[in-house]
């Protein structure tokens, strides 16, 4: 399934992304030498309709083609779910997400991205950026899987918005993070001009980048959220963003208004239908479904049981059903941070 190229093929650099299905064979990795041998690796289309990651790359490369310049740093490229992006979908139906599959998947996608890594580790790779996108609303912030200096300062040049996780753990940062500093980065949502060149200063920055401070950030250059739980909605209820008698459960329709918003307890998430037993799911670290220390079902309503924060809501049903409602967050603090 993996092309491996050594050169980015002419016209490349035009394409948008749902055109690339007809150009490449299929997911594809690109190295490009540089100045500094050990490359950066950058992901783009793991999911195939968050766009700015290879908009971002596009206009990056294209600047450098234009300048006649060698690249400040070797670039290792990975083009992933192309099938997906030409429908502008995530992802396919009987597809496997390309962004949870990077340790140990027994598909045959899973293989390649066991490829990859090895490929990478081989050429001691610099560092890692996965470019994605939100369909919510959602800050630009970026996401580690480590709490390291280093980690902090790729993620710090993107923004000062860090979020900590460690589930799912088979996304593409997790994996890379056992080789080198990595970072999941969050463009907010596709087509928007300004997350393009968001992104794209950002890869200009990071290629830029000759070596990792030793002196670590101060606990007031960032702020720093751990995500706890995931929260999916349980398959056989009916969701709806519109007032739908016939729904299970009816969200605002601009309930992503809430991410990144500390949620007071007793805040009212959803509205539900009061003769059915509802109930959400909220798997924690360790696996565990603990909705119900997070939430509360009466009066036909969903309400926090105690302070939250939210992020990733969406009111894409589609986006729910393929990956989760939201996760919610706590914030460490400022003298937390000097701790780690």
């Amino acid at each position: 399934m993996l092309t491996i190229l050594d050169y980015l093929p002419e016209a490349l650099l035009d394409k948008k992304a749902h055109e690339l299905a007809d150009f490449l064979s299929g997911p594809t990795l690109f190295h490009m030498p540089g100045v500094e041998p050990s490359p950066l690796f950058v992901s783009v289309l793991l999911h195939g309709n968050e766009t700015t990651g290879w908009e971002a790359v596009k206009s990056y490369l294209s600047e450098h083609q234009q300048s006649n310049k060698p690249l400040p740093r070797a670039m290792s490229l990975f083009i992933g779910n192309i099938a997906a992006a030409r429908e502008h979908k995530r992802v396919l139906p009987g597809q496997v997400d390309y962004n949870r599959i990077w340790l140990a998947h027994p598909s045959k996608e899973g293989r390649m991205m066991s490829e990859i890594l090895q490929q990478m580790k081989e050429k001691q790779v610099f560092a890692s950026i996965d470019f994605h996108n939100n369909t919510g609303r959602n800050p630009h912030y970026a996401c580690v899987n480590r709490k390291e200096h280093d980690f902090f300062q790729l993620a710090h040049l993107f923004s000062r918005t860090v979020v900590y996780f460690i589930k799912p753990d088979t996304v593409q940062s997790m994996a890379f993070s056992k080789l080198c500093p990595a970072v999941t980065v969050e463009c907010g949502q596709p087509e928007q001009t300004h997350g393009v060149e968001h992104a794209k200063n950002y890869l200009q920055r990071a290629m830029s980048l000759g070596q990792f401070s030793n002196q670590p950030l101060h606990p007031e250059d960032f702020d720093l959220y751990h995500t706890m739980v995931t929260v999916k909605v349980p398959e056989q209820f009916k969701i709806s963003f519109a007032p739908v008698n016939q729904s299970d459960i009816h969200f605002e329709s601009d309930v992503d208004r809430l991410n990144f918003t500390a949620l007071e307890k007793g805040t009212r998430v959803a509205k539900i239908d009061p003769d059915k037993a509802i109930y959400l799911h909220a798997i924690n670290e360790q696996g565990v479904d603990v909705a119900s220390r997070y939430f509360d079902y009466t009066n036909g309503e969903i309400r926090t049981r105690f302070p939250v924060m939210p992020s990733m809501l969406t009111t894409k049903e589609e986006i729910i059903r393929q990956d989760c409602l939201c996760y919610l967050m706590e914030r460490i603090e400022m003298d937390d941070k000097s701790k780690i």
